[in-house]
């Protein structure tokens, strides 16, 4: 008896093992050669942070693989050229693999790792201290081109909004009089925010199915150029938190839930984990770089998602029924505060040109605020933090609002349209958790 189960032992053993080899078959020699590529891109990206504060935004992938701290955080030039000469090399062993025959999926995952090694290449160069032109360096970190549009343009948008708001006068202090009326208290901010986000949640894991262990937690921070952030830790966890230097409006509340939580940026990475890394193996995916193709993906599909969990009309009738009593606010402003608000979204852009001309030396600082006041009806200290924001993370600005625009254009003209839920989250899914690239969505 003893004999047959030392026997029967054995046989699982092998068979595991015989289980494992079968799987690894199952992959083409596409993949496989595109694995060969991806373990140094990830070691590559880690590297690359040491010397680039805020670069790796997310890494779950092997403890190994993590380079040790240098000492010399400057990069000098020779630590810049061995940079130069890994990433070349990969961009090389990647362009040998463009001929062969593969699958949609494959092809997504090359297009993808490709794009990612190039915006790779343009980080390495502004390590010495270099930068690009506004628009050549969003066309090379994010793979899009972001339109220009003329003052002229806004302030067709702000005469729209001055006939819209109430009373007479300095149309910046009526707007930001008028939007104060909407501020959450900050006693009650969590209570709001997390009754937001619980409901989005909720909306969320009736059309995309998550892993049950999935969870996040919230923190207020002070004293951040960005006004919330999803910092993901992998096995399907996140920190969101919110910074709370600024009063925060009410819609605020589920822009902020949808954008950061569900079906945002915590979806995004727990799906990418899941389907991409877990499932296939695809280290590359292990790691994301902050500034990269992947960005834009990110941030647009998340500012588009607060419009897939809230669609038409459903939003306003929520926040009138739950949020607005939890935050002792009236209601009775709510319709024309959203009017005025969708009118505010079309104005993101003027934030793009004052980030152009500011960073393209067209601007001083002073000018650009003032830009920024004028054309986006900023407060003083709104512009301040949107400056603070564009000198940290540059032609970053894009991804928000061209993102969106990108995945809106993509989604909508596949189907996903408002009058077709079902196909809208479908289409929004497959964004979320398949490699993707902006141009490759147009």
């Amino acid at each position: 008896m003893k004999v047959l189960k030392i026997v029967f032992t054995l046989i699982l053993i092998l068979s595991i093992f015989s289980c494992g080899e079968n799987k690894q078959n199952l992959k083409s020699e596409l993949d496989r050669k595109m694995d060969e590529i991806a373990e140094p891109y990830v070691k590559l990206i880690l590297e690359i942070g040491i010397y680039k504060p805020g670069y790796v935004d997310a890494y779950y992938g092997p403890e190994e693989w993590k380079p040790g701290e240098s000492q010399n955080r400057e990069p000098d030039s020779t630590i810049i050229s061995a940079l130069n000469y890994k990433v070349d090399d990969l961009l090389n062993k990647a362009y040998k693999l463009r001929d062969y025959n593969a699958t949609e999926l494959e092809l997504l995952r090359y297009r993808f790792l490709y794009k990612q090694l190039l915006a790779a290449k343009a980080v390495i160069y502004t390590l010495s201290g270099s930068n690009f032109p506004f628009d050549e360096e969003a066309k090379v970190l994010y793979d899009a081109e972001p339109p220009h549009y003329s003052t002229e343009h806004f302030q067709k948008i702000i005469d729209e909004l001055d006939k819209l708001l109430p009373g007479e006068g300095n149309l910046n202090k009526r707007l930001n009089s008028f939007r104060d009326k909407f501020v959450i208290p900050k006693e009650k901010l969590d209570t709001v925010f997390s009754t937001a986000i619980n409901e989005c949640r909720k909306r969320t894991l009736k059309h995309i199915r998550l892993p049950k262990k999935e969870n996040f937690e919230v923190e207020y921070v002070t004293n951040k150029p960005w006004g919330a952030y999803n910092w993901y830790k992998g096995n399907s966890f996140s920190v969101i938190q919110v910074n709370t230097d600024l009063p925060i409006q009410i819609d605020r509340a589920i822009d902020l839930a949808a954008h950061e939580g569900y079906p945002g940026h915590h979806v995004y990475n727990t799906l990418l984990e899941r389907n991409m890394v877990n499932d296939r193996g695809w280290m590359e995916f292990s790691v994301y770089p902050l500034y990269s193709p992947q960005s834009l993906i990110a941030e647009g599909t998340a500012n588009y998602g607060i419009k897939v969990v809230f669609p038409g009309d459903e939003r306003i009738k929520y926040e009138k029924e739950f949020l607005f009593p939890l935050a002792g606010l009236n209601p009775e402003d709510a319709d024309l505060y959203y009017e005025i608000q969708d009118l505010l979204e079309k104005l993101s852009y003027a934030g793009n040109e004052a980030a152009r001309n500011y960073l393209d030396g067209n601007m001083s600082r002073e000018e650009t605020i003032n830009f920024i006041e004028k054309y986006q009806l900023q407060s003083r200290e709104r512009a301040e933090k949107s400056i603070d924001f564009i000198e940290h993370y540059r032609s970053y600005v894009i991804n928000y609002n061209l993102g969106q625009e990108i995945v809106k254009n993509y989604i909508e003209s596949n189907g996903g349209t408002a009058d077709n839920p079902g196909r809208r989250w479908e289409l929004f899914e497959k964004l979320l958790s398949t490699p993707q690239t902006p141009s490759g969505l147009k």
